[in-house]
């Protein structure tokens, strides 16, 4: 293997990432074990690490000049993986998680499609706009106050999991916005050309 593709593939940043995509099925595991009466304190930890983890990985990228192509897009990936492991797992716990699920596989769903049909036209794809970050930092938060307060009760899980929907479905919208003005932007410079 040569530099340039360990670089890309293998930096410190990119190898957490991966890390960070191991750490999502051990807590699913850990999640599970902790229902059938396994401790649950191991899945605190393991979360407290993934975040960790998706803290630095950023900051060495960027401190040791590590930033690649392929890293932008694992980063996310890492972050949806582990947002979707936290969904499933506490479905398991609360039946309100259900459209929640649906919601984020549609949303995310719709996401890769657009992503994708952009890289297609030739275009670079941007990162997270400001509701996609405070959607992902919102349903981190919400979804960790769930874990972390084990023996919440339901009504006050189901209040959260309710604001975690609307915060969803507001940046759902967003991005529906900005790929139709997007793609309209870049029809009309094309026609032009």
């Amino acid at each position: 293997m040569n530099k340039p593709f360990i670089r890309e593939y293998f930096s410190i940043p990119n190898l957490m990432g991966y890390f960070r995509l191991v750490l999502a099925v051990v807590y699913m595991i850990l999640f599970y074990y902790s229902l059938q009466g396994g401790p649950y304190w191991p899945v605190i930890c393991v979360i407290a690490v993934s975040g960790a983890t998706d803290f630095f990985d950023g900051k060495i990228a960027r401190r040791f000049n590590m930033v690649t192509e392929w890293g932008k897009i694992l980063d996310p990936i890492a972050d949806k993986v582990t947002i979707a492991a936290i969904i499933v797992s506490l479905f398991w716990k609360y039946s309100l998680m259900l459209p929640m699920m649906i919601l984020y596989l549609v949303k995310e769903g719709f996401m890769g499609i657009m992503g994708l049909i952009w890289i297609k036209k030739g275009k670079a794809v941007e990162g997270a706009k400001w509701y996609g970050k405070v959607c992902t930092f919102g349903t981190y938060v919400l979804m960790l106050l769930i874990l972390l307060l084990y023996n919440l009760p339901e009504r006050i899980a189901n209040i959260f999991i309710i604001l975690n929907m609307f915060l969803m479905l507001f940046t759902f919208v967003m991005y529906i916005i900005y790929y139709v003005k997007s793609f309209r932007s870049a029809d009309e410079k094309d026609k032009k050309h």
